[in-house]
């Protein structure tokens, strides 16, 4: 296990870095730069743009930027936002609650509608189409229009929840906090919870075909010990694999939602940053998003591993 920690850590280094080179060579490339804001303001003398430049380093070629970039944020120096002089490593520590907070709601909400769908859709045929068509409709519905649209019902017709922005935990009691939460969340987890289950239930499937479960049949085991003992616990690695790669993808993929909804996470800091062309902000976010993704994947493959003894095997020998 031990072995393939390392490997797994050893094999991300060289991924971030060519996605840190990509992300900071696009960021060069983007129009106007991160001093444009001043360049548009009649009262910063161009002497003072140019000295400002050397002050950052962004007078210097774009490899070395980068090198020294890369240098200070393995150290821990993320830098000051242009937008605001503040450190970076504290805007990005300051919104990280608030994500994990919706992120954490959005993926428990899916699990409780995507198990029970996907299970039983794979087992009984008057589910599977009720499922079938839900999910469907999850999987097409925009997040903005879906977002836009509970807002009008809920907050706006009904007047049950409130339209947007997020109660810290210190700011208000557990009901409020959650009468802000509920929309959010629910938004993030239709469509995941969509595709969960049509995973989940294509995993059932595949394992009730399996001589073993017939084996048991014959048996005289019962039909739902056969689904919940045999089929489940087959399904489960490849399910568990799929969940936490898309909750890793959600961390940073959160940016529409938190956009409708006011909620003050790294996707809203992201089109904040965006909208003032607050880069070492941006590198930050991005940055963020790439480490998310890498540290799922090794927790998936650590978790199948822990799940299918045949991976664990196959894991240490390789």
């Amino acid at each position: 296990m031990h072995r393939v920690i390392g490997r797994r850590l050893l094999q991300a280094v060289p991924l971030l870095l060519l996605l840190s080179a990509v992300l900071f060579g696009v960021l060069q490339l983007a129009p106007g730069g991160p001093l444009a804001t001043y360049l548009e303001n009649p009262n910063v003398r161009p002497e003072d743009i140019a000295r400002l430049e050397r002050a950052l380093g962004l007078d210097r070629p774009a490899p070395e930027q980068y090198v020294r970039w890369l240098a200070a944020f393995v150290r821990g120096d993320w830098g000051y936002s242009y937008a605001d002089g503040r450190p970076v490593l504290a805007r990005i520590l300051e919104r990280v609650p608030a994500t994990a907070e919706l992120v954490s709601a959005a993926v428990v909400l899916a699990l409780l509608a995507a198990v029970p769908a996907g299970v039983y859709g794979a087992v009984r045929r008057g589910v599977d189409r009720a499922t079938t068509l839900l999910a469907v409709a999850g999987i097409s519905l925009p997040v903005f229009w879906a977002g836009l649209v509970l807002q009008l019902v809920f907050a706006v017709w009904l007047g049950w929840l409130p339209s947007g922005g997020r109660v810290a935990v210190s700011g208000g009691g557990l009901a409020d906090r959650l009468a802000h939460l509920i929309l959010p969340a629910t938004v993030l987890a239709v469509a995941l919870g969509a595709a969960w289950s049509r995973y989940l239930r294509r995993s059932v499937r595949e394992a009730m075909a399996m001589p073993f479960t017939t084996v048991a049949r014959a048996r005289g085991v019962s039909a739902s010990r056969v689904v919940w003992r045999h089929a489940v616990p087959v399904a489960l690695p490849p399910f568990v694999t799929v969940v936490l790669v898309d909750v890793s993808l959600l961390v940073s993929g959160a940016v529409v939602t938190e956009g409708v909804f006011a909620w003050p996470g790294l996707g809203q800091l992201f089109i904040e940053s965006l909208a003032k062309r607050d880069y070492a902000v941006l590198m930050a976010v991005m940055m963020m998003g790439s480490v998310s993704v890498v540290l799922f994947n090794l927790i998936a493959d650590l978790i199948v591993l822990r799940l299918d003894p045949r991976t664990r095997h196959a894991g240490d020998g390789a």
